[in-house]
């Protein structure tokens, strides 16, 4: 009897087809910022596998700690026994915020992270009721589905969805009702007079027409929306929306599953504002590739879990454990926070460049290397009808050139470009060049 992993290699349509595909590289291996394919061919991967592999593919010294590791011990759950990199992973990561004292908790997944949070929120404050903001993403489970508004394709269809979510609107910058604002300059902030996304006012009146604040446990909110644009938002808009859920005792959930561990030029993006949520939501780059995510909470919510409240089987894996371990020692002895501000900046600086002069794009935005094109339909509405034609377009002129992208957006109208944070400043460059020459290929010439 043949076994399974010899002979040739299965077709495709063993996958199921629910998972959409943004290519179709046959993957051998990978090494840095590259995957390599069956047939030798190089591509170069600014999808980071969805924003996971911050540290690249394949990190040698990642590799080698999954491999000691598994040597010695594949899983031992965490309702039976202590484990080394399980208690050395739960002391680092308590202390890697300011403030504090914090506590952790770790599951497998973004989604089973943000299920975490807010069965924490609703214990720890006795409310039942959660706000959300529209645009964000936070996962495909029931619950976390209930959360999401970044498009419907990711709810659509499966109602009914749990009850007691409420959402309020995003500050969105480019689609600001009186025309597009740049988010860094004077006036765009928060609060701030000038500024026109009138997410105050709507928050305010989401509090005042469908649910009472005294009922809101809290706000879970991703500090950069990630599936629903890569939209940053305004400066003043983290410290202010901290402020108003700390007058309304209302808990402060950061989704930080894409913008965690280095991505935006921080370690985590609340930083990038000085903001010290009540929750911090982990997963993704936290681990290079290996199944782990997790909650940073202030150690008195924590508290209020009995034993038992909460849990699973595979949370804290030892191997998952092992390789956060040496993750985190990576980003920090080879100062990829610091690199992926610089590459960031690069890119950004390159992105507006490339942009210049043509004008299906609508906007360049991003921080770190967590970087957007909107492209639109100019002469058509007020020009910024949403166009996800031409992303697809240009992702596919781009994958010919062998370079990996991501669309995004409510409407699949951006391209998001998510390098691994050990991106060189060559590789920008290179992708910088690709990216031109795709959009002229698409059509979308300089005019």
């Amino acid at each position: 009897m043949t076994r399974p992993s010899s002979g040739p290699i299965p077709d495709h349509k063993v996958i199921a087809p629910v998972w959409g595909r943004a290519a179709s590289v046959d993957v051998e291996r990978g090494e840095g910022s590259w995957l390599i394919d069956r047939s030798g061919v190089r591509w170069l991967d600014y999808t980071s596998g969805i924003g996971v592999v911050n540290t690249g593919h394949a990190h040698p010294r990642v590799a080698a700690a999954i491999a000691e590791q598994a040597a010695k011990l594949l899983h031992g759950q965490q309702n039976i026994v202590f484990h080394e990199p399980g208690l050395r992973l739960h002391d680092r990561l308590s202390r890697i915020l300011p403030g504090g004292p914090w506590g952790v908790f770790l599951s497998n997944s973004g989604a089973e992270a943000v299920e975490a949070a807010v069965k924490l929120a609703r214990r720890a404050t006795r409310r039942r009721n959660i706000l959300v903001f529209r645009g964000g993403y936070h996962g495909r489970t029931a619950q976390t589905m209930a959360l999401t508004t970044a498009k419907n394709v990711y709810r659509g269809h499966f109602e009914p969805l749990p009850g007691s979510v409420y959402s309020t609107a995003y500050p969105y910058c480019y689609r600001a009702p009186s025309g597009p604002r740049d988010p860094q300059k004077p006036g765009a902030g928060g609060s701030c007079a000038g500024c026109t996304c009138r997410w105050e006012e709507e928050w305010d009146l989401t509090l005042h027409t469908l649910v009472d604040a005294e009922d809101v446990a809290a706000v879970i909110i991703e500090p950069i929306l990630g599936e629903g644009g890569y939209i940053v938002p305004p400066a003043g808009f983290l410290p202010r929306l901290r402020e108003l859920t700390r007058q309304l005792g209302i808990l402060l959930i950061a989704d930080e599953v894409q913008t965690g561990f280095g991505r935006t030029g921080e370690m985590f993006a609340v930083q990038h504002s000085k903001v010290e949520p009540d929750i911090l939501v982990m997963a993704k780059g936290i681990a290079s590739g290996l199944p782990l995510s997790g909650i940073i909470a202030r150690s008195e919510l924590l508290a209020s879990w009995a034993p038992g409240t909460h849990g699973g089987t595979y949370g804290g894996n030892v191997v998952a454990c092992a390789a956060a371990l040496a993750t985190l020692d990576v980003i920090e002895q080879e100062q990829l926070v610091a690199n992926a501000a610089a590459r960031g900046a690069q890119m950004l600086a390159g992105l507006r460049a490339v942009a210049e002069g043509r004008r299906a794009i609508g906007d360049v935005r991003g921080i770190g290397l967590m970087l957007a094109l909107e492209f639109v339909k100019p002469d058509e509405g007020d020009g910024r009808v949403p166009d996800a034609d031409a992303v697809r377009r240009v992702i596919a002129e781009a994958a010919s050139r062998r370079l990996l992208l991501l669309s995004a957006g409510s409407y699949g109208q951006v391209i998001r470009i998510i390098p691994p944070l050990v991106t060189t400043a060559a590789e920008v460059d290179q992708a910088l060049e690709i990216i031109a020459a795709s959009l002229d290929a698409a059509g979308m010439v300089r005019s």
